[in-house]
């Protein structure tokens, strides 16, 4: 739910400080935000996108430079992939649709594939809009390429572009994810297709709104469209094995869904992370390095090898954590089995008998698991001497 509009405008001059006056708001995309819901529990995240900081910058800036983002290779591979996927009107795309999703409906002839170009980003998301009423009214197979959306965010709007929308006979809508990663034997990397999935999840509470606002407008208007249906199952395109052509596989991402809703509603309140900092906190890179230090140090992380993957200050964010010895550097299945004990030094004293509580399975386990690293080292050391 957007926020008051007083507390919005009051929001947003409390972000403009600490991001620096004088410094544009980096815009949220669909990677940002679903990379937000990978990792919820991370307020200088959070904070840092709420705040339109440009973390690739702040990363500079502390000497941590980022490595984050896609090779050249990669991004010209990918969008070779995509324009072979999307050729002769979108033709093939279509097809793996109709396959995976909908094989009942009939089968797509000539699709409408309209116009969607407007000037501004603005105008681009109001044109999608109409698009997508007409195609829907229209009850006939419609391809949105390269649509543009728009998702409120802390009371701002952050625009979108998912690679395509396809429009159903039956008027429902489906997102479809084009990727560059293969897809062998029927299936890809599951790490690849959780992030496509969290990513689509954005694209698909996108949608959600403008099918909302679809389904409220007023009665007697003539060209008034029911509420369309936004299917929870995304189509993700992947080149099959290591060739070129298309493979499609239906993903359900009700639950990245889910939690990317929950991760939203919890940005919309980031002014009560913002309101626990410091006074005269902020994180323009021009500030010398130890005030940049202490102004990101102000804000709590939660680090993990994810992190490097999805965030421009994850090298900065691993330093720390190693510094501090936190097990969530070594990985968040291994902090999940430790229960209560947060740090490497804690592990260690719980193996060796020093501390923790014996009845703890987590500490039982470790104290176990050092009783059997001892004799096998003993056996070892045993046989060599004979």
């Amino acid at each position: 739910m957007p926020l008051p509009r007083t507390r919005t405008t009051a929001l947003r001059h409390r972000l403009a400080e600490l991001r620096g006056p004088s410094l544009p708001p980096k815009a949220l995309d669909a990677r940002a935000l679903a990379a937000l819901a990978a990792n919820p529990g991370c307020k200088r995240r959070a904070l840092l996108d709420g705040a339109g900081v440009n973390k690739a910058v702040l990363a500079d800036a502390l000497g941590a430079p980022s490595a984050f983002g896609q090779s050249q290779f990669a991004f010209m591979r990918g969008n070779a992939f995509e324009a072979r996927v999307k050729a002769d009107g979108g033709a093939e795309l279509l097809r793996l649709v109709h396959e995976r999703l909908d094989p009942s409906a009939e089968a797509p002839g000539a699709a409408l594939v309209p116009d969607l170009a407007a000037a501004g980003p603005q105008g681009r998301a109001a044109r999608t809009a109409l698009a997508l009423r007409e195609a829907t009214a229209a009850r006939t197979w419609a391809l949105l390429d390269h649509p543009m959306l728009a998702l409120d965010v802390a009371g701002s709007p952050a625009f979108l572009e998912p690679d395509a929308v396809v429009v159903h006979p039956d008027g429902s809508w489906t997102v479809v994810e084009i990727k560059s990663f293969p897809m062998l034997d029927g299936a890809a990397d599951p790490a690849k297709v959780g992030a496509a999935a969290r990513q689509s999840a954005v694209y698909v509470l996108a949608l959600e709104e403008i099918a909302a606002r679809l389904g409220a407008e007023p009665e007697g208007r003539a060209d008034r469209t029911p509420a369309p249906v936004v299917r929870h199952r995304i189509l993700l395109v992947c080149p099959k094995d290591f060739s070129n052509l298309p493979a499609a596989s239906p993903v359900d991402i009700r639950k990245q869904r889910a939690v990317t809703r929950r991760q939203l509603a919890r940005l919309t309140r980031i002014e009560e992370i913002a309101d626990a900092l410091p006074e005269g906190t902020c994180f323009a890179p021009d500030l010398p390095q130890e005030e940049l230090e202490a102004a990101v140090e102000a804000v709590p992380a939660v680090y993990a090898p994810e992190c490097l993957a999805a965030c421009e200050l994850a090298f900065h964010c691993r330093d720390r954590s190693r510094a501090q010895g936190a097990v969530t550097s070594l990985g968040r299945s291994l902090r999940a089995e430790l229960g209560g004990l947060t740090t490497v030094d804690d592990v260690l004293a719980a193996a060796h008998g020093k501390a923790g509580d014996p009845d703890d399975p987590a500490v039982a386990a470790l104290r176990r698991a050092a009783e059997l690293r001892a004799e096998a080292l003993a056996g070892r050391e045993g046989a060599v001497c004979r």
